[in-house]
């Protein structure tokens, strides 16, 4: 892959409040050789001013795009897809309230040259919305997700699967263009996705790889909005219940 074929794809909506702190921790990565593209989802805000704002100044090309249909799949797929036909070579993707520490991108780059195919990161809390306590009950809600997933009837391997389950962070994750397009893209959909992208890798590709050095910190409004118990039933692919599924 070469310097400048790496995109980093950022879906936002609504986000003025925080997308600033995920734009400046993408110009502190230590690897700043990629193209970010923020795929906007109608906001009504000043989220799009805010990416173009910082565009102005960034250490690395940044371009915006709008789209319309709603859902954070939707966002997703068309970003990918506009990055695939301007000759990207790797796609990472995060969201716009998450904090990509900083040796972020070059260990996507070092991980799509080594392995190729799908690199699924690691997700720690942020440390600037909740104190010890909440961060420890998002390390655990993220356990019991990932434990449940594997050993989940509908996920076995006897379903025509060729890989054994590993949790996927749709805002921490990295694929080779080829392997996108060949599974049919990110569902077009709101949110959750990416337990169904997943199992699309699982049913073409072994090729699934953890990489513990792609570390994002991840909001966890969603705690805060859902309570503990109605988190660990999102994670279990239980849905929201009654809620909103976007927990602004």
């Amino acid at each position: 892959m070469t310097a400048a074929g790496l995109w980093v794809i950022v879906p936002a909506y609504q986000e003025e409040a925080r997308i600033g702190a995920t734009l400046r921790a993408l110009a502190a990565q230590r690897d700043r050789e990629f193209t970010l593209l923020v795929a906007d989802n109608g906001s009504t805000d000043r989220t799009a001013e805010v990416v173009r704002e910082f565009a102005a100044g960034a250490p690395f090309p940044v371009e915006l795009i709008t789209e319309a249909e709603k859902g954070v799949g939707c966002a997703v797929d068309s970003a990918f897809r506009h990055a695939i036909a301007r000759g990207a070579t790797g796609l990472a993707r995060t969201d716009a309230d998450c904090l990509p520490q900083p040796g972020w991108t070059a260990a996507v780059r070092s991980g799509l040259r080594l392995h190729g195919g799908l690199l699924c990161g690691r997700i720690t809390a942020r440390e600037d919305e909740h104190g010890p306590l909440g961060r420890a009950a998002f390390r655990a809600l993220v356990a019991v997700g990932a434990g449940f997933g594997r050993i989940r009837p509908a996920h076995r391997r006897r379903h025509g699967y060729l890989a054994p389950y590993r949790m996927h962070a749709g805002n921490n994750m990295a694929i080779t263009p080829e392997l996108y397009v060949a599974v049919g893209g990110m569902p077009r959909r709101p949110s959750p996705t990416d337990r169904t992208f997943l199992n699309r890798v699982r049913r073409r590709s072994t090729a699934i790889t953890h990489c513990p050095e792609m570390v994002v910190q991840n909001s966890t409004r969603r705690l805060r909005a859902y309570g503990v118990v109605g988190t660990a039933c999102w994670y279990l692919d239980r849905g929201s219940g009654g809620r909103d599924t976007d927990p602004r």
